[in-house]
């Protein structure tokens, strides 16, 4: 009997409602439970923190445990890994790791084995402000070249959008996007509630002052509709405080994240994206796949790999406040038309189904160990 690919992700915590513990959650379960793999995933400092997302009973966990002063953490870190690494003695190992030890794991850990890096953000992340700062831009252009350095060392360098491609000067760079966290027999929404949902946590890349700027534009015109928003609460953002000073705080409203989302997708009408920038956007695959067609901004990267403007829903210019708000106006008085998009939008979204996904992750590792 043949045994098991071992394959073992190494991520800094799976205990978050981020896009990325989601994704992990959906492809380390499948792969442990439909393809067969032996799946082993190390965190850095998680503890006994319940797990916000299902990860089944079919992964091994290892968590390193490291602190101190920073040249302390890194030794430590590097042991302990080392330790980890050397114990489970993996077939293949991916990396998800947006900071920029993860790229340097390949030198660290003397590639045992082939290795993957999986980028689940753009390099727009670490832009903080919408004003240009030199500073920051020699800051981040030395970020880069780490990065690219760091990133040639792996045998495959996978990103999520054909955008992403064209942010990494690399050879080994292939795209596979994000599973649906769903199956196609979700609960589709009948689209007559009125109620415009944006889903991901407060934070600068989301663009939530954007969102409520644009809703300013909205709410006059339309009192009898809501804009709920779901995810981590940031309260150095002041929505609240930006949300009382439109006059809007009647007509919005902010919910921490919930694990049956679906319920949330089933009661929405129009979904909207305020982004700044994204690694993908799977928030707008999971809308489309319950019916709801989307506006969103151009952002990069991701949208534009989703939404196929004026058919499944509205691909807006990056920063357009205007078109934003024209076109949430037009899918609220056109009931005929939200319905046209969200049946577009259930097919357009199938194509990002799990089991396309993981196929092509299966023939990736497959590929690799060969």
């Amino acid at each position: 009997m043949l045994s098991k690919i071992k394959l073992l992700y190494i991520t800094n915590q799976i205990c978050g409602a981020a896009g990325l513990e989601r994704v992990l959650s959906i492809k380390a379960r499948l792969l442990a439970e439909n393809y067969g793999y032996d799946v082993h995933i190390i965190t850095l400092n998680q503890g006994k923190t319940e797990l916000f997302y299902d990860f089944g009973n079919s992964i091994t966990h290892h968590d390193v445990l490291v602190y101190g002063n920073p040249l302390i953490y890194i030794y430590k870190y590097i042991k302990e890994l080392k330790h980890k690494v050397k114990l489970i003695n993996p077939d293949i190992i991916c990396v998800c790791d947006d900071g920029l030890k993860g790229f340097f794991l390949p030198l660290i850990l003397r590639k045992p084995c082939p290795m993957i890096y999986e980028r689940h953000v753009s390099k727009e992340i670490q832009n903080t402000t919408d004003n240009f700062n030199v500073l920051i831009w020699l800051k981040n252009k030395i970020i880069f070249n780490l990065m690219y350095f760091g990133g040639r060392r792996y045998d495959k360098f996978v990103v999520l959008t054909e955008g992403n491609l064209r942010e990494w000067p690399l050879k080994n760079i292939m795209v596979i996007s994000n599973p649906l966290s769903f199956k196609k027999e979700v609960v589709k929404s009948n689209l007559d509630k009125n109620i415009v949902l944006a889903v991901g946590r407060q934070s600068f890349q989301k663009g939530y002052d954007r969102l409520l700027l644009i809703w300013q534009k909205l709410a006059l015109s339309y009192p009898d509709w809501e804009l709920h928003i779901y995810g981590k609460k940031d309260t150095s953002l002041k929505l609240d405080e930006i949300t009382n000073n439109y006059n809007i705080n009647s007509s919005v409203k902010f919910f921490d994240p919930v694990k049956d989302i679906s319920q949330v997708y089933q009661k929405a009408s129009i979904f909207v994206l305020s982004s700044r920038f994204e690694g993908f956007g799977m928030v707008l695959t999971e809308a489309m796949l319950h019916g709801v067609p989307c506006v969103s901004f151009d952002c990069p990267y991701g949208p534009s790999d989703i939404i196929n403007h004026n058919k499944n829903g509205f691909l807006i210019k990056n920063g357009n406040i205007q078109d934003f708000s024209e076109a949430i106006s037009r899918l609220i008085e056109k009931k005929d038309l939200r319905k046209l998009m969200g049946r577009q939008a259930i097919d357009d979204a199938l194509k990002f189904s799990p089991t396309i996904i993981l196929d092509q992750w299966n023939t990736l590792f497959k590929s690799l160990i060969k």
